[in-house]
């Protein structure tokens, strides 16, 4: 193998820069030609490829999002868009690729797989919803970023009283809204896994003000089957009597520069994926398990969502009293 790409696609999150360096200077290293793919799929199928060298990944750690940049592709899903995406790859001497990226972007490079081409996905996602890995790139970055809102947030809800509703991001996966509620001290915590009737929702509050608490915080991820707007509209109404301010974070979590957990795993991920691509492994995710870096192949790992520990949700519950 003497030409490799690189591409990030999907919904981009802290360390991806991190992993792109990665790929770039060990693929260099290890006396490879490094092809960067901009835009993801839909890059690579309108032949936005250009050379990467050393210098073209310079300064680049610290920053968020992708300097590749990264897009949804309707047009890959089809196989003339994967066909069309192959002879660009062809067109470029490229031989093996890397791709970057959530569960979608990792499906496309099954795909690529499976007709015959190289290779190699890493998983970057804030929801940390990916089969193969313990951790997704950006996951850590994106919940300091939610728990230092909470933090915030508990100041001023000590100050006036109220009970407040926070909304982090985790569409499928309540990976993120867990976390973020057993760190931030959350009296409730509502997660796609798990369902909660409103009425209960408003008896752990008023238990909690009851207890003295000087405020009350609830934590809701996007994919929940109790919405933000219900949630407040219930709490709010003249019979249930809560004061409640709402905050939805959005996508603050993907901003910010990268924690160094998340640069020093973007690295890592980054740097073997190049390497098995280099031995000639394809159809393979790199993930870190434990302390340790190891492979999955991609039809695992695209198969289901990744199961939330849900004892997790059990803690929270106990430490919310």
């Amino acid at each position: 193998m003497k030409c490799i790409g690189v591409l990030t696609s999907g919904g981009d999150s802290p360390g991806m820069n991190a992993c792109i360096r990665a790929v770039v200077r060990t693929g260099l290293s290890l006396g490879l030609e490094v092809m960067g793919i901009k835009r993801g799929y839909t890059g690579l199928i309108d032949g936005e490829i250009e050379p990467m060298g050393a210098r073209s990944v310079g300064g680049i750690i610290q920053r968020a999002g992708t300097i590749l940049q990264t897009e949804r592709c309707e047009e890959f899903k089809t196989l003339q868009g994967r066909r069309k995406a192959l002879r660009k790859l062809n067109e470029y001497s490229i031989e093996g690729l890397v791709v970057i990226g959530g569960g979608g972007s990792l499906k496309g490079a099954l795909e690529l797989h499976k007709m015959g081409f190289h290779v190699v996905g890493v998983p970057a996602s804030i929801d940390n919803d990916i089969c193969g890995t313990d951790m997704s790139i950006g996951t850590d970055t994106a919940l300091n970023t939610a728990l230092d809102a909470v933090d915030k947030i508990k100041e001023t809800g000590s100050s006036h009283g109220r009970a407040f509703i926070v909304e982090v991001m985790g569409r499928n996966c309540g990976y993120l809204a867990l976390m973020t509620a057993i760190a931030g001290g959350a009296e409730v915590v509502l997660i796609p896994e798990k369902e909660m009737a409103l009425e209960e929702v408003a008896e752990i509050l008023e238990q909690a003000y009851i207890k003295g608490k000087a405020h009350a915080l609830v934590v809701i991820a996007e994919g929940a089957k109790c919405k933000t707007s219900k949630v407040a509209a219930y709490l709010q109404k003249e019979e249930v009597g809560f004061e409640v301010r709402t905050t939805i974070l959005g996508h603050v979590q993907r901003g910010g520069s990268p924690s160094a957990f998340d640069r020093l795993l973007a690295t890592r991920l980054g740097a073997s994926a190049v390497q098995k691509l280099a031995q000639g492994v394809s159809g393979m995710m790199v993930g870190l398990i434990g302390s340790k870096i190891k492979t999955t192949s991609l039809e695992q790992v695209t198969e289901r969502h990744k199961e939330l520990n849900i004892t997790f949700y059990d803690m929270a519950e106990v430490l919310a009293k």
